[in-house]
């Protein structure tokens, strides 16, 4: 299945064929260095919602057990 370009005012469009079934209403394009175009399902960024900040705990555990080896928070300080 191919498209083609189509200029439509000042912007250039890309038909979406029938049998491809958008799942949102706004898409993020890209163009990567050897011309593929991609479309991405936009999506709000977590860590610009305040909502989404507030309710999350940031601290971090370490991941292996072990020395600590740099300013991290013990548990029980």
């Amino acid at each position: 299945m191919s498209v083609k370009i189509r200029k439509v005012g000042n912007s250039n469009t890309l038909t979406v064929p029938n049998n491809i079934k958008p799942m949102a209403k706004e898409y993020d394009v890209f163009q990567g260095r050897d011309g593929v175009i991609v479309f991405s399902p936009k999506k709000k960024n977590p860590f610009h919602d305040e909502e989404f900040i507030k309710n999350h705990d940031w601290t971090q555990d370490e991941e292996f057990g072990g020395p600590l080896i740099g300013k991290e928070k013990l548990d029980n300080e």
